[in-house]
């Protein structure tokens, strides 16, 4: 049995990938050790085939995870295992194989879908042919399934039904400004939600005893959650478009006084120019703001800013700006320059 667990919303398919789990766990083998993950990213055919052997006397059937397949290098690696599926039709049916991948994203233009490969940097290109075939191999699996970010409307129901989950109730205030401040990232959204929870039956522990639901309201998210999209990094982006240089450095040096690392910053401020040059795309297609948050999954906070951001800047220099930062992170990566002193030159420039 081949599983296949893919898309960039890793929330949901870990979750799903733990279910499944317990489940063979449960079922299956008890013990655990029929059960092997092994780093995709980093694997070769042998030990598939070395994994996928005769199971033991307590368990005849094994369940081998596979992660990240497609992030692996090796030029040879997905032709092996296409043949490997398709060859050893017996040993994979004898087990389960589950294939989980968060480096694959399906993208739509109208009729027209595109299959993405997405980098350990987070870069997105065009999926090569053989991946490309052992992807389209793995889709085909009765047991394909495809995370995708949730759109508005599905992430205000996921939210909604994991705070009634723990007997709670959350405001339409307190809702709209939560993942206005998170996006749709659910790693994020269930920690935030927790804090929540938990700081409600901490002011008022008499909900617990009493099995009273408790409703968490606009003040409290205001007080207890740090967003995502913080307003510096709006105002920053805000600086760099005016080629206001002394603002955006002074801006950028509060971020750095604020606790934040490096990494954290400059992948901030690169998802945030990324997010202006979709919606630039989306304008000079003539895509209405509603359009553009249907298509690109944003909450409207996020798109408003965004429209209003990108009037001071075309297609070509938003291009430039991004390829600039991920020179710039990519030298972070590599330790040739201070990431602080490498923004300060960039806005220098402007």
């Amino acid at each position: 049995m081949i599983i296949f667990l893919y898309g960039e919303d890793t929330f949901r398919s870990r979750q799903k990938l733990k279910d499944l789990k317990e489940s063979f766990n449960k079922k299956i083998d008890p013990s655990g050790n029929s059960l092997v993950t092994l780093d995709g990213a980093n694997l070769n055919i042998n030990k598939i085939s070395q994994h996928a052997g005769p199971g033991s006397l307590l368990s005849k059937k094994r369940m081998i995870i596979i992660e990240d397949l497609f992030l692996n290098k090796d030029k040879n690696i997905m032709t092996d295992v296409y043949n490997y599926l398709t060859t050893k039709k017996s040993t994979v049916d004898d087990n389960v194989i589950i294939f989980w991948d968060s480096s694959i994203k399906k993208k739509k233009a109208g009729r027209q879908e595109t299959i993405l490969s997405i980098d350990s940097s987070g870069r997105e290109k065009a999926m090569l042919k053989n991946p490309l075939k052992l992807m389209k191999l793995l889709s085909k699996q009765k047991y394909s399934q495809t995370f995708n970010l949730l759109n508005n409307q599905e992430l205000t129901n996921w939210v909604k039904n994991l705070i009634s989950q723990s007997n709670s109730k959350i405001s339409y205030q307190a809702l709209q400004t939560l993942i206005s401040l998170v996006g749709n990232d659910l790693w994020q959204l269930d920690k935030e939600i927790k804090k929540l929870i938990n700081y409600k039956l901490g002011a008022n522990p008499k909900l617990t005893a009493g099995g009273e639901s408790r409703q968490i309201e606009i003040k409290d998210v205001e007080q207890l959650v740090k967003g995502r999209f913080d307003e510096n990094i709006f105002s920053l982006t805000d600086a760099i478009s005016n080629k206001n240089k002394i603002l955006a450095s002074k801006l950028l040096e509060e971020q750095y006084e604020s606790g934040l690392t490096d990494n954290y910053l400059l992948n901030m401020i690169i998802r945030q120019f990324k997010i202006l040059l979709n919606i630039r795309q989306a304008l000079d297609l003539g895509l209405t703001s509603r359009k553009i948050m249907s298509s690109l999954k944003l909450h409207p906070f996020i798109v408003q800013k965004g429209i209003n951001q990108v009037r001071n800047f075309n297609l070509a220099t938003l291009k430039k700006i991004i390829e600039h930062l991920i020179k710039i992170d990519y030298r972070m990566k590599t330790g040739q320059a201070d990431v602080k002193t490498m923004l300060n030159l960039f806005f220098a420039k402007l």
